[in-house]
């Protein structure tokens, strides 16, 4: 008798307020790894997105082909660990740009390790062409009208030109 192999799944949070290349060479990387990515865009009351959830759910839905099944996004709020737990994610996917994020993101991991055991951290860099660009920045620029147009997908770029009427 052979035992059926359950899929390994992994929660990707965020705000993706735009969803950036940055986010999808991470995405990419950790498909390597899991069979499935939850993008968790995470419910914030303590920010002001430029985007609405359902703009930021579209953004991410139409950066993958319809039928691309290893991806999902989905919205939390409350603790990412227990949402981890019900969606039977092994991991949490936590990108890190600069050492500078290391600190928060290492406390973080902790908690969450702490809350719940069974749910690990995996940290992953993006590609280096990435490694400098946030949500922030390129909101900033974009916003100034800086050209994002390779920083982000085409479908976002227009969305921020948009947004700020450029």
């Amino acid at each position: 008798m052979t035992a059926e192999k359950k899929s390994s799944i992994a929660i990707y949070p965020g705000t993706f307020d735009p969803i950036t290349m940055g986010h999808l060479d991470i995405i990419d990387r950790a498909l390597n790894f899991f069979d499935k990515i939850i993008i968790a865009i995470a419910i914030n009351p303590g920010k002001t997105p430029l985007f609405s959830l359902e703009e930021r759910q579209m953004m991410i839905k139409k950066c993958f082909p319809e039928d691309y099944s290893r991806i999902e996004a989905d919205t939390v709020s409350g603790l990412l660990v227990d949402y981890a737990l019900q969606r039977d994610a092994k991991a949490i996917i936590r990108g890190l740009r600069a050492v500078s994020d290391f600190d928060y993101e290492f406390q973080l991991a902790l908690m969450n390790r702490k809350l719940v055991r069974d749910v690990d951290t995996l940290f992953l860099m993006p590609g280096f062409r990435w490694i400098y660009i946030s949500s922030s920045i390129i909101k900033d620029a974009a916003r100034h009208g800086g050209d994002v147009s390779e920083l982000v997908p085409e479908h976002v770029d227009r969305m921020l030109k948009q947004k700020f009427s450029l």
